[in-house]
């Protein structure tokens, strides 16, 4: 469950999968008999078949890596972040989510918050508005100059989420990749033998 939790915690949108390809590495490289990373970014594990043969099947296990989140498009002049997204977002899940902006000396905190009136001092026209992906921003709290010496465009934002037991399931962000990551891993680790050769792929 440790690694589980590690794999779901991290950060890594598309194109910046850098911290999961690492945990991956770590996991994968004693079972392999070669470790590769592509042009691309994906990490090959190749473990040869137990039994060669001349005609040893090969059999890949795949598993994406990232998770849908943001990247800074730039730094407004009170220090807020302004965002892309990168995957699919639904505005009405986003309202004062907690995120993470991984920048340039470390991770920051902060708040994700749309640029409209909050309910108790909206117009009947305001509230007419349905919320957009593109109206909101992410306040870091920490004054603007400190901001743009810590955060630069194409800064990496996730939403934050911490690993947690709910009954007999668990909870936490980009399960989706992440438990197929960890079930990639798992495999090999369990395997005993071989009788494919191999390929555990991590894959951007």
């Amino acid at each position: 469950m440790e690694l589980l939790k590690e794999l779901c915690e991290c950060t890594g949108i598309p194109g910046q999968e850098q911290r999961l390809r690492e945990i991956a590495r770590r996991e994968l490289e004693p079972l392999a008999d070669e470790l590769t990373v592509d042009a691309l970014g994906n990490l090959i594990a190749r473990k040869k078949a137990s039994k060669k043969g001349k005609n040893t099947r090969k059999l890949m296990i795949a598993a994406h890596m990232d998770e849908i989140g943001f990247v800074v498009s730039h730094i407004d002049d009170k220090g807020w972040l302004r965002l892309v997204p990168v995957g699919g977002h639904n505005p009405r899940n986003m309202v004062a989510q907690r995120v993470v902006v991984c920048g340039r000396k470390g991770d920051l905190p902060g708040l994700l918050y749309p640029g409209v009136r909050p309910p108790h001092i909206a117009t009947p026209e305001d509230l007419k508005k349905e919320l957009k992906v593109s109206d909101f921003f992410v306040d870091l709290c920490l004054p603007p100059a400190r901001v743009k010496k810590e955060v630069e465009p194409g800064t990496m934002v996730v939403i934050q989420r911490d690993f947690g037991e709910i009954g007999d399931g668990v909870s936490c962000k980009a399960m989706d990749n992440r438990v197929a990551m960890y079930v990639m891993v798992s495999a090999m680790q369990a395997a005993t033998s071989f009788g494919f050769e191999t390929y555990a792929v991590a894959t951007t």
